[in-house]
């Protein structure tokens, strides 16, 4: 991507030179003291992400970072649209620019990524990753939310009724390829007869071939689907069936097609990373964990209208399930082989 094509916003809260001066003589003298700082000791935070900021899972983090941003006093600055070619520079400008901990999406640059995190072993990196974390300092993360995702599918399985549902998903990889899983292993687990449909954009932000996919799927018999990407959403409420969103909370998008789905919260990990930066003790592991429902980085959407219209046994099968995972009593399985179609 060219240089004037990376798109770079930021928010900053700090004391003007009037607020300085307002302070007085005294009330300067505390601040000063140890223990506290001005706006300009706050932990300096940037995410580099590849796709634009709406894409809902680069949206996750962001959203958990200007949370951090509001409730751990950071300074947050992000980029957006990245291309591969240009992440390793971008990467050099934040680290020179005085910012302690980078996140992002590194999953289209694992070596350029790495590469230039070696060069800047005093700046605490964690990026989203199939490969695993790397000393010094290159952390990792995933959304791990196969969970919900399972849960989802005991609903889909339950209210199907053609007995075929369907997933659109971004491409076969097994960062997506566990979700989908999880979702008709959950359907069958209550419906060991329903069919699925699955169908990969091979992209992680196309609206318009998802919508087009789901489509496809919707007059191939789907009632229910599975709205990994986002344009499938569309399509359902074009067609009146039923939807599963994913990532976040997507009801407004179809208050009487979307039932609920996976949710990622990314604030777990970021806490934690954040914690850990200003501790001076971050070190290079895998924060994965922290997107389990355990740890509250995962949950179920709201049922939102469907609350009231879902079935009493199917909520209440859901919450059995949900309890028995959080208790540690029962186990998604992560199987992270590329589906297909029935």
């Amino acid at each position: 991507m060219k240089n004037d094509n990376c798109k770079i916003q930021s928010k900053r809260e700090g004391l003007s030179r009037r607020n300085v001066l307002e302070l007085g003589a005294l009330g300067l003298a505390a601040a000063m003291l140890p223990g506290n700082s001005f706006a300009k000791d706050k932990l300096k935070v940037a995410a580099i992400f590849a796709t634009p900021i709406e894409e809902p899972w680069d949206n996750q983090i962001h959203v958990a970072l200007q949370k951090a941003e509001k409730e751990l006093g950071i300074e947050y600055k992000w980029s957006e649209k990245v291309q591969t070619a240009d992440f390793s520079r971008v990467m050099r400008e934040y680290a020179q620019g005085g910012y302690q901990l980078v996140l992002g999406d590194a999953f289209a640059a694992e070596r350029e990524s790495r590469r230039t995190a070696k060069q800047f072993p005093k700046t605490a990196w964690l990026f989203g990753s199939g490969a695993g974390p790397a000393e010094p300092n290159f952390g990792v993360f995933d959304n791990w939310i196969h969970e919900p995702a399972y849960l989802s599918g005991l609903i889909a399985g339950k209210m199907s009724k053609s007995g075929t549902i369907g997933a659109v998903a971004a491409m076969g990889i097994p960062e997506v390829n566990r979700l989908v899983n999880a979702f008709f292993a959950g359907a069958r687990e209550v419906n060991p007869n329903v069919k699925k449909k699955v169908a990969f954009i091979g992209s992680f932000f196309d609206p318009p071939k998802a919508k087009e996919a789901a489509i496809a799927q919707i007059d191939a018999g789907v009632d229910v689907i599975y709205a990994e990407r986002f344009g499938v959403i569309e399509a359902a409420v074009e067609k009146k069936i039923l939807a599963i969103s994913n990532m976040s909370d997507q009801s407004s998008l179809g208050p009487d097609t979307v039932i609920t789905g996976p949710v990622w919260n990314m604030y777990p990990t970021v806490e934690q990373a954040i914690k850990l930066v200003k501790a001076g003790v971050f070190t290079a592991q895998d924060y994965g964990d922290f997107s389990r429902m355990a740890k509250g980085g995962s949950s179920l959407a709201p049922y939102h209208k469907f609350d009231k219209t879902l079935p009493a046994d199917v909520k209440d099968l859901v919450e059995k399930k949900k309890t028995e995972i959080l208790e540690g009593n029962f186990r998604v399985d992560v199987d992270e082989n590329t589906p297909v179609s029935d």
